[in-house]
């Protein structure tokens, strides 16, 4: 028989999670909102860049009478995301903390912090590669096949690319927390590092579109930031 404090423990628990996780879809719509007025200044800058380096250039088109409507508001989403994105991990780290000690709960602000430039840099480091993805990808079969990019299919490409590098960039910062208190040493990923980087050949390809080219893009970052958590887990683990 379960202990009433055990269940009120429990849904005290989840009504924290749902709290938080209407405080996150809040800010996320109210950043959604002045994206959306300005979508079409948004698509200049994020969806025409990339393109720069492409040849020969793809002709962005849409099939459906409705899918320019439904982009403008797939363009509100995106960017209000990632504007939002200090408050979705603030709520995140915040719903943790109340299972750490009183000295590790000093990490959470500084966590944050680390977490949404982990996360912004991971989309700007995505955002600057992906010209000379598009250039590789459009010369492949260009001189023979004229590049037509569905529009809901090409913002659907760069929307799981982008936030796929901002994912894999946060592993530094949860390396760092978990040797902090204790959970993770560098020793650990030093022993496991083959099976890492199978794991991270799979994840790269899990996370982006079925392509050799963007796989290796996140595949190579990814082990690169695996080595660096190794090195950031290894400080971390002194000073705890």
């Amino acid at each position: 028989m379960k202990e009433p404090g055990a269940e009120m423990s429990f849904f005290s628990h989840l009504e924290e999670l749902r709290w938080r996780l209407v405080k996150i879809a809040v800010a996320i719509l109210v950043c959604c909102l002045p994206c959306w007025i300005f979508w079409r200044q948004i698509f200049d800058i994020v969806m025409v860049y990339p393109l720069k380096f492409a040849d020969p250039k793809p002709h962005l088109i849409f099939t459906s009478p409705v899918e320019g409507v439904l982009l403008s508001f797939k363009i509100a989403f995106g960017a209000g995301l990632v504007i939002a994105s200090p408050v979705v991990f603030y709520q995140i780290w915040k719903f943790i903390a109340p299972g750490l000690y009183p000295k590790e709960k000093k990490l959470v602000m500084p966590t944050v912090i680390a977490s949404t430039v982990a996360f912004l840099s991971g989309i700007l480091f995505c955002y600057f590669l992906l010209p000379f993805l598009f250039k590789v990808l459009t010369s492949y079969a260009g001189s023979r096949i004229d590049p037509f990019f569905k529009i809901d299919e090409y913002f659907s490409f760069l929307l799981k690319l982008s936030i796929a590098f901002g994912l894999v960039f946060e592993l530094p910062v949860v390396s760092f927390v978990l040797a902090r208190i204790g959970v993770l040493k560098a020793g650990f990923l030093l022993r496991h590092a083959r099976i890492a980087i199978v794991v991270i050949f799979i994840i790269a390809a899990i996370l982006t579109p079925p392509d050799i080219f963007s796989q290796m893009a996140l595949a190579v970052p990814l082990l690169a930031l695996y080595g660096i958590s190794i090195l950031v887990a290894k400080i971390a683990g002194r000073k705890q």
